[in-house]
């Protein structure tokens, strides 16, 4: 599993909101320039993590986007899923993938199924709020 640029940035914009969740609604164009993200790459980022509830986006005058929770309990796992899809190392894990024909003779699958099962956790156990505090 490698985490896309996509993932990354994602990431970045979190943080971001994170550190500033006390100043109300953060416009893009802020987001930006803080993060060198262009403008064109956060509107490709924001709507999924908009859709999914993790952050709010108000779009007037004094608008912008901010977190929906406390950064203590938004966990890493959850953006990179809502922004890559999916975490699985092989495609025959991947969501909608259709069930191999090979599943139950495949003497890799049970590795394969623990990787995923770690990089879940891993992820899962790790908050916006601890990575603010690196």
């Amino acid at each position: 599993m490698m985490v896309s640029t996509r993932g990354r940035y994602a990431l970045r914009v979190m943080i971001d909101l994170a550190e500033h969740c006390r100043d109300g609604y953060t416009p893009m164009k802020v987001i930006a320039e803080r993060q060198n993200i262009s403008l064109k790459y956060l509107e490709q980022i924001l709507p999924p993590l908009t859709k999914s509830g993790m952050i709010e986006g108000l779009q007037r005058k004094g608008g912008g986007y901010r977190l929906t929770a406390e950064p203590s309990s938004c966990r890493v796992g959850d953006i990179l899923r809502i922004t890559e899809g999916d975490l699985a190392p092989v495609a025959c894990l991947g969501c909608g993938a259709k069930a191999c024909e090979r599943a139950e003779i495949c003497k890799t699958l049970p590795m394969w199924l623990e990787f995923y099962k770690m990089t879940n956790a891993y992820f899962d156990g790790i908050t916006l709020a601890e990575l603010m505090n690196q």
